[in-house]
Parts: structure tokens; C-alpha cells; sequence
């Protein structure tokens, strides 16, 4: 797997799908121009979980495009996907980086600068900001950081830093601008009438940032 390139982070959730299956979303986002996908079941059994996540590694892997297992690091072993991505209250960085083997990315959502310069010091490969908007796809996260949030953040860890959070194609190129890498996005591929066409308006707004 070569270096993780985050520029348009795709986040999968079944209950946004409008009936379409997670791996058929994730084909046509791909073939839109994401470049990383966080598979996210909250409700979902492991067994379920590991088979969904070896599913989409056989089309992502071939393409180079990192597949990232939201929470759970035993479904991201057993699976074999490329990392995981930890919030506040999951397994500490440190815990999951004896766990896996050398080259497994881990990313952690940071919803305060403290935060995130926490995750930079415990090793973190990459920061999720969270959230840069306020979004109805999450109902647990704290007030927006908004765009001053994304500049301090940038100003006080080298890490990749992906924002996330009522990132649409109006704002995306606001939150490049401001210092992230990439942007995250759930509601504007996932619920999208054509995840294809929405994924690629995506990217030339990241592209012209």
C-alpha cells in the first residue's frame, strides 16, 4: 500500500444509503475520485463487519485505495484492511499501534486542538476534525470547530488533517483552504441521487482549493 493520499475521504453508512448496498456506493464514489474509505457499521456483527470490509478490500486494494475500519480494530486485523480510525473514547493510540503491524494507519478524531495535539504527540498517522460544521449525520459530536478550528489545528500539528462534518461541494474548498489535507464526507456521496457524480463535484472543488 502506498503512502495514504486523503484528499477525499469517503465514510460509508448503511442507514443513508437509500436501500443501495455499501459496496455498489463505494465503487461509483471510487470511480468519482475518492481516495480513502472508512467502512463504519455500528450495527453490524464481527462476522458480518470482516466479511463487508474483505468485500470492498478486494476492489479497493488492487486500486491502491486504503479501506479504514471505523472503531473497531479487531474487525480491521481479521479483516486485513489498511487501519483504524479511533475516536475519544476507543482504544488508546498507543494500545492499537502494539496491536498492529508496523505500516497499519491509525487515525483518531480530534474535536479540540488539545485534542488533536494530543493524537500528534501518541503517534496518530492522520487527524479527523471533528466536526467543522454542524451535521445531522452524527448526533454525539461537539460544537462546530468551524474554519478558525481547522487554521489552529494546522498551525499546531504536521499531521494529515482531514476535515469532516457538513462538508459539502459549497464549503469543501473553504476547509482545503483553511489547512486540511482532505475532506470526509458521509450524506453528500452516500445519500447522493448518483454517488459518481457527486464524489467527482467533490474533487474539483478540492482541486481548485
Amino acid at each position: 500500500m502506498k503512502r495514504a493520499e486523503y484528499s477525499l475521504y469517503l465514510v460509508t453508512d448503511r442507514g443513508l444509503s437509500r436501500g443501495r448496498a455499501t459496496a455498489d456506493i463505494v465503487r461509483q464514489a471510487v470511480a468519482g475520485g475518492v481516495t480513502c474509505v472508512q467502512l463504519r457499521e455500528k450495527d453490524m456483527s464481527a462476522r458480518a463487519f470482516i466479511a463487508e470490509a474483505r468485500l470492498l478490500l478486494s476492489f479497493l486494494r488492487p486500486r491502491g485505495i486504503p479501506l479504514i475500519i471505523n472503531d473497531r480494530l479487531d474487525v480491521a486485523l481479521a479483516a486485513g484492511a489498511d487501519g483504524v480510525h479511533l475516536g475519544q473514547l476507543d482504544m488508546e493510540i498507543g494500545d492499537a499501534r502494539r496491536l498492529a503491524a508496523p505500516g497499519f494507519l491509525i487515525g483518531i478524531s480530534a474535536e479540540s486542538l488539545e485534542d488533536a495535539v494530543r493524537a500528534s504527540k501518541q503517534g496518530a498517522d492522520y487527524i479527523g476534525i471533528s466536526p467543522v460544521f454542524a451535521t445531522a449525520t452524527k448526533k454525539d459530536t461537539a460544537q462546530p470547530l468551524g474554519l478558525e478550528g481547522v487554521r489552529q489545528i494546522r498551525a499546531a500539528v504536521d499531521l494529515p488533517l482531514v476535515g469532516i462534518g457538513g462538508i459539502t461541494v459549497d464549503n469543501a474548498a473553504g476547509v482545503i483552504a483553511a489547512g486540511a489535507d482532505g475532506i470526509a464526507v458521509v450524506s453528500a456521496i452516500v445519500g447522493a441521487d448518483c454517488p459518481r457524480s457527486a464524489a467527482s463535484a467533490l474533487k474539483k472543488a478540492i482541486s481548485q482549493a
